[in-house]
């Protein structure tokens, strides 16, 4: 749900609460699939923190800047990396050292013209920035124009994620003619297939864009305009998909498939995230009893999975204990019988742990998701002897949660290949593993998957890693919710495989027929 990976989901502060849910029917209706498709209107659950390239977030955010932005490299329908802004790549013999080619006919809107020199800048000021996202590009210790279409970059270990993440908010190229400009957080200037249109935006509730009539490649420009408007109550989505309102938007919930259905739209899914309860503070430093792993084995035997599924996804998805999908190798099927419901065995072990009388444990919660799901999470909790302080921390979840201000938090999160996941979630730098632990068995886990020499051996490696987290207990997951999004008769959604359906670009959008 948050994309680096709502979010990231997959991040940064989401702005929940949304003042004007409740807009018009008037203008998508006319705009949108009855006008020719002329503009595709989309529904997001959460407004960007920035549109600014350097700072941009990941998940449902890109819906707001990966049309302005053009990226360096780009994925395939299949998957597959493809040329964008980059036309070639090459490494050196041990990957340390990547050298791009980039076309020579672009310029962004405003006239500037991108050049190996931009790419350089852009590239350093996302990973000096402020982005969530940024220690994606944590790798990356020097990049120079070698001259106008020559980009050297190097690196301080090779990373077979580093491709792809120039796919992504990292590879967003922005005019340099910007970078010192005040509104850069509410102006996007790049060269991508769509302008900002900052004259018929509300920020916060609606973004607006239209064609950029320069654009380098029109097989990507499917719409005159682009109107995103923000959604953030499930309710609210509901209600202007059913109103035909909109050509596409994420359902925050599985509870009205039914009606959605009944609205005339299609429903897309993918089991691509995984929702359950992080156990960040795995050193004892603000909660000395999830120190314990048998506390956090505890935890993870209090959950009855399959009845979550059914209260909080109404029977759509997965129960599972791993945060690898069943299309990554590393899944290994036999670790979801690993922590069954079991009350009893939950108890025993915070006993054995030295808490027969059970904890106070202090989580955050949001209106993101209904108040019945935090309730249900402190039920079965409170069963087993714990007992869940909730503090809500409305806009601020998740500043809050990687600051890092709570030991333990309920979170959706993609599941993305191997290596990416484990930058995201598990490496000590992650952006999910806040409080930076680690220890020397995960630290040669992780190297093992890096050092691999093949594909065969990242597989093997990456799975032992799998095995070592879930026994562990490092998360407590409920559940691979099945994540729904909904368009209309007029339009087409292409899913792209390994990424979030949050994160699925403007230009796979493609009106029907």
């Amino acid at each position: 749900m948050f994309r680096k990976k709502f979010i990231a989901l997959a991040v940064g502060a989401l702005t929940l609460g949304l003042s004007a849910c409740g807009s018009s029917s008037s203008q998508s209706t006319s705009s949108g699939a009855s006008a020719g498709n002329s503009t595709l209107t989309l529904g997001s659950v959460t407004a960007p923190t920035t549109l600014s390239a350097q700072d941009a977030s990941w998940g449902d955010q890109a819906a707001f800047t990966v049309g302005v932005y053009d990226t360096l490299l780009r994925l395939a329908p299949d998957g597959t990396l493809a040329a964008n802004l980059a036309t070639e790549w090459k490494y050196n013999a041990d990957k340390t050292v990547l050298t791009l080619t980039l076309r020579d006919d672009v310029s962004f809107t405003d006239g500037t013209k991108f050049d190996a020199s931009v790419a350089v800048q852009n590239l350093i000021r996302f990973r000096d920035g402020a982005s969530p996202d940024k220690s994606i590009l944590g790798p990356l210790k020097d990049a120079k124009a070698l001259d106008a279409t020559h980009v050297e970059l190097t690196l301080t270990d090779s990373d077979p994620s580093f491709l792809t993440r120039l796919s992504r908010n990292a590879g967003y190229q922005e005019s340099p003619a910007t970078f010192g400009n005040k509104d850069i957080n509410t102006i996007a200037v790049g060269s991508g297939p769509y302008l900002y249109d900052a004259a018929n935006t509300v920020i916060g509730s609606s973004y607006a864009y239209a064609k950029n009539p320069k654009y380098w490649d029109p097989s990507k420009q499917h719409y005159d305009k682009i109107v995103v408007k923000v959604l953030s109550d499930p309710t609210a989505m509901l209600n202007a998909i059913k109103g035909h309102q909109l050509n596409a938007g994420r359902l925050l919930t599985n509870d009205a498939l039914d009606q959605v259905k009944a609205a005339g739209y299609t429903i897309n899914s993918a089991e691509g995230e995984w929702i359950g309860v992080f156990l960040l503070d795995r050193a004892g430093t603000m909660n000395p009893a999830l120190k314990d792993v048998r506390v956090r084995q505890a935890i993870n035997y209090a959950f009855d999975k399959d009845a979550l599924l059914q209260a909080i996804g109404k029977g759509y998805g997965t129960p599972t204990t791993q945060i690898f999908s069943p299309a990554n190798p590393a899944f290994d099927a036999t670790l979801d019988a690993r922590y069954p419901y079991n009350p009893a065995k939950a108890k025993d072990l915070l006993a054995e742990a030295g808490y027969p009388n059970g904890f106070t444990l202090e989580m955050p919660s949001t209106s993101f998701w209904p108040s019945a799901t935090f309730t249900l999470l402190a039920q079965q909790l409170k069963d087993i002897g714990i007992t869940v302080s909730n503090v809500d921390t409305g806009q601020n979840f998740i500043s809050d949660l990687l600051t890092p201000k709570y030991p333990a938090s309920l979170m959706q999160l993609q599941q993305d290949p191997s290596w990416e996941l484990i930058q995201f979630s598990i490496a000590p730098t992650s952006i999910f593993n806040p409080f930076k632990y680690t220890n020397p068995d995960v630290a040669a886990l992780i190297d093992g998957v890096h050092d691999a020499a093949n594909q065969a051996d990242i597989d093997a490696a990456a799975k032992k890693l799998n095995t070592y987290i879930v026994e562990n207990a490092w998360f407590a997951p409920w559940y691979r919710p099945q994540s729904n999004y909904a368009t209309d008769a007029n339009t087409v959604m292409t899913l792209i495989p390994g990424i979030p359906i949050s994160s699925t670009p403007i230009y796979n959008y493609t009106p029907k027929g």
